[in-house]
């Protein structure tokens, strides 16, 4: 049941609903205490102070043997600090996370105590305000969050067991709250490792080019949020009811260019529709003078876990949080894995993102051949296919003559038309066709096996770019107005492609697909609400520029 009852904040009104109940999720129940056991020193529902005289409650873990001069590592998150919710999707089998990978502290997509206390660091799980025990409102992503946030970091690095330098780390949403709360700059906070989060819930998750996602974002605020004892932000009503980017969304928005600290920044190509994009404008805008990205082709959860990925985290926050010269400093600023097939790759080492030494190459759309040409037609030809229904759509290929790599932002410039309808929402997919004439799978969304290169996603109405922010590879589009579509009229829409890094071999294809529905129906994320009717028309060829930009980076 749905509270209709309004906050009204700075930025725009919130709604509220009733929360999950406790008893779901394995939570243990709220019992202040102090353990010893399997080397740890564990403090369960710990108070910590707020600045407006509210409490928040956290479970610290400690080595067992050692009682000061402990750097911390803070992981927040609304998942339950308590953890061990088997059935979270990071520990299926499909998320490659082994069973005994982890230890039984470990809270959903966060460290785990068993591998950081025995190497000299304090671990802090920290229950947002409204979540679990804690009380008050329940609000995402939001200025009371990040203030919590900072405070929780402040107590953390005031404590007489601590060295007084605080370092975060976490997952999916416990990444998502460090951008918010480095932007407020803790005295005590001295390095982020944001690994997967988004950075812009309109654009990364919520309206993917203006279209409603309604997979994802349905079981997010059903399952996922609002285990508390009060009430919570009613996320699945207010998604709705702003669909425009508006300040209910922009609230949401980190202050990028404000966070100054050493950032360890993890992006993934495979991780297209929820992670990938704001993961990677999260590194490019930060000003931190340290900041170093990496950029893998593996599923989301597998990767933080997995043994190497778990060296390079010790290894940055024993430099940033210990102040040990590890060769930390000496790693390259940029490494990307340019991936040939699933779970096949290499990394190569860049100095910047984006690459600067890119050579962005357009390939003209020949509708009448489905092909991708290096040289656009004189004549204008037109392809239609059903707006609706699984698997319809129009699909170029282009054939690579020589061995070639594709790292970063690819666009879509497209000419359509819409027949039965006064809208279009256009799905893109990047696939890579080998020798033989198979598509190339690859992981995708951190579950998924059998995923493309990239996907991108726009409504047509929604087509009107951000002049400023907009780049030739990049289109920003503003999400502040509609733009129907006449009948008979075809018009240039400009469609980001979210980023990604493929090798191609010589005889090997790239595939281009646009329909106008998901490609991988039943996937999340998913949207089952589009404006598609009838037939969309593609226009080629003539006056009709219709072309796939690619990041095409010229072999040394």
């Amino acid at each position: 049941m749905v509270n209709e009852s309004e906050q009204p904040t700075a930025s725009a009104p919130l709604k509220f609903r009733e929360p999950n109940p406790l008893a779901e999720g394995n939570y243990p129940g709220f019992a202040p205490r102090s353990v010893t056991e399997n080397g740890l020193r564990i403090d369960y529902d710990v108070a910590v102070p707020m600045r407006d005289g509210a409490e928040l409650y956290a479970n610290v873990y400690r080595p067992e043997h050692t009682a000061e001069d402990l750097p911390v590592i803070i992981a927040w998150g609304p998942y339950g600090k308590h953890g061990g919710r088997t059935t979270a999707p990071s520990r299926s089998v499909a998320s490659g996370v082994r069973h005994e990978q982890l230890s039984e502290y470990t809270a959903i997509e966060a460290p785990d105590p068993q591998f950081w206390c025995p190497d000299g660091f304090a671990l802090m799980y920290v229950d947002p305000r409204g979540t679990w025990w804690t009380k008050g409102d329940y609000t995402l992503a939001s200025d009371q969050e990040a203030r919590d946030f900072h405070d929780a970091i402040e107590w953390a690095g005031t404590r007489d067991w601590s060295n007084g330098k605080v370092g975060l780390s976490g997952v999916s949403y416990l990444s998502i709250a460090q951008w918010r709360v480095a932007a407020t700059r803790p005295p005590h906070l001295a390095a982020i490792n944001p690994w997967e989060g988004l950075t812009d819930f309109y654009r990364d998750i919520a309206y993917h080019g203006g279209i409603p996602e309604t997979g994802f974002m349905e079981t997010f605020a059903r399952r996922s949020l609002g285990y508390s004892t009060t009430r919570v932000e009613d996320l699945e009503t207010l998604h709705k009811e702003h669909p425009f980017f508006d300040a209910y969304w922009q609230a949401k928005v980190a202050d990028l260019a404000a966070i100054e600290v050493p950032a360890y920044v993890v992006a993934s190509w495979s991780n297209q529709g929820l992670h990938g994009r704001g993961t990677l404008e999260g590194f490019k805008a930060i000003s931190s003078p340290q900041k170093w990205l990496e950029a893998h082709g593996r599923k989301t959860w597998q990767y933080y876990y997995e043994p190497e990925s778990l060296e390079n985290q010790r290894l940055f926050f024993e430099w940033a949080l210990k102040g040990v010269d590890n060769g930390w400093t000496r790693r390259p600023k940029v490494l990307t894995e340019v991936r040939e097939r699933h779970s096949v790759g290499e990394f190569a080492q860049e100095t910047e993102w984006p690459i600067a030494r890119t050579a962005y190459t357009p390939l003209h759309l020949d509708t009448a051949a489905a092909t991708l040409d290096e040289k656009p037609s004189e004549t204008s030809t037109a392809l239609r296919y059903p707006a609706q229904g699984e698997g319809n759509g129009a699909r170029f290929r282009h054939e690579f003559t020589e061995r070639t790599r594709l790292t970063g932002h690819a666009k879509l410039r497209l000419w359509i038309e819409a027949d039965g309808s006064d809208d279009a929402d256009l799905f893109v997919v990047l696939r890579k066709i080998d020798r033989s004439g198979e598509a190339v799978p690859f992981p995708f969304f951190a579950l998924y096996d059998d995923g493309p290169i990239a996907l991108g996603w726009q409504r047509a109405s929604h087509r009107a770019l951000d002049a400023e922010r907009s780049t030739p590879w990049q289109p920003w589009h503003t999400h502040d107005r509609e733009e129907r579509l006449e009948p008979g009229v075809p018009v240039p829409v400009e469609i980001e492609i979210w980023p990604s890094s493929t090798l191609f071999e010589a005889g090997e294809q790239l595939e281009l697909i646009v329909q106008g529905s998901d490609y991988m129906t039943g996937v999340l994320p998913g949207h089952r609400t589009t404006r598609n009717a009838g037939d969309h028309i593609i226009h080629s060829g003539g006056d009709h520029d219709s072309h796939l930009l690619i990041p095409v980076i010229p072999s040394a």
